[in-house]
């Protein structure tokens, strides 16, 4: 008989303790799944915060753009005046954004020598334009080291003709008609522009020396074909 009792009483004591064991395992399962459960809480508040200040900067961003003059905004972006030189040639001193824009801008001068544009640039491969063409085509080719002559109709055929022959025969040129501007005959690249008086003007060969493809350029190399042709 007291072997019996002997026998029964381990048997208890063994399931006692399995249970023992087993109660132990689930606390520390619960353990690990409440530490889980807040790691998984924790990183979704960090997650969310960071997505939050993204989009305030992302807001804050959009604003900027859209007083400097990018987006849908109008402005040119441009702030400044001109300084002009003992040659004649006029410099912007200030800024000249280079905001892409799809719309149409308005500049603070006339033709414009940068701020934002369209993202097609007017092809500047010698090409001579006998219509008005975009400005904000035109500013894309001068961004890509350009030069742009203009003219009105109070410039002579032979002026225009011997002009458009030397942008014919010179790589990042352009020509076109422009009757918006304060004199006959003008030469404009990215923040510089001189009014010349004829086409034999010394100044002519000068300003392209200076600045087809020159130091002002913001895009050296960049093409002036595959643009847009008008």
């Amino acid at each position: 008989m007291g072997s019996v009792r002997n026998s029964s009483t381990a048997s208890r004591s063994a399931r006692v303790e399995e249970m023992r064991r087993a109660e132990r395992a689930r606390e520390r399962r619960n353990r690990v799944l409440t530490i889980a459960a807040s790691v998984v809480v924790v990183a979704g508040l960090v997650v969310g915060g960071v997505v939050l200040v993204h989009s305030q900067s992302g807001k804050k961003d959009s604003t900027a753009s859209a007083k400097s003059g990018g987006g849908d905004n109008k402005g040119s972006g441009d702030s400044g005046h001109w300084v002009t030189g003992k040659d004649g040639v006029r410099t912007w001193s200030g800024k000249l954004t280079r905001t892409h824009v799809a719309t149409k801008v308005s500049y603070p001068m006339h033709p414009p020598v940068g701020g934002n544009h369209n993202p097609v640039w007017l092809d500047c491969n010698g090409d001579v334009y006998t219509q008005p063409v975009q400005d904000e085509n035109a500013v894309h080719a001068l961004e890509h080291g350009a030069v742009w002559v203009t003219y009105t109709a109070k410039a002579s055929k032979a002026d225009v003709d011997a002009l458009a022959a030397k942008v014919k025969q010179t790589p990042y040129s352009l020509m076109s008609p422009y009757e918006n501007q304060a004199a006959p005959l003008i030469l404009s690249a990215w923040g510089h522009q001189v009014a010349v008086k004829s086409a034999s003007d010394p100044e002519v060969n000068k300003f392209f020396t200076t600045y087809v493809q020159g130091a002002q350029t913001p895009e050296p190399g960049a093409s002036c074909t595959g643009g847009v042709m008008k």
